[in-house]
């Protein structure tokens, strides 16, 4: 089976996941997204080879990463984020995140 976008190629519901969310600025444009290796992934994003929704508006700007116990648990979590109001997003990276700081190189795998 091939790897989904933004993992590293290996399957399976063992493999640690990560949900984030990346910006442009506070309160701008968001994207969530899903991965299994988030240090490589947000790499991609800032390098603007990530996804092209994220190189068009360059959301290069990690401001929420959650951590899960298997890739389909993030997987999961992703989906429901996305149907979430774009208030309820916003709450959830002021809960942790308040001044929307880029958490890259803060975040270890």
């Amino acid at each position: 089976m091939p790897a989904k976008a933004g993992t590293s190629g290996e399957e399976g519901p063992h493999l640690p996941g990560w949900t984030y969310i990346m910006t442009n600025k506070p309160r701008g444009v968001l994207y969530i997204g899903v991965t299994a290796a988030l240090n490589q992934r947000v790499q991609q994003h800032r390098e603007g080879k990530g996804s092209s929704f994220c190189a068009r508006y360059n959301l290069t700007r990690l401001v929420l990463a959650e951590p899960h116990d298997s890739i389909d648990d993030a997987i999961v979590r992703e989906k429901r984020l996305k149907e979430w109001r774009r208030a309820w997003k916003i709450a959830l990276i002021e809960e942790t995140n308040p001044e929307w700081r880029d958490l890259f190189g803060e975040v270890w795998e």
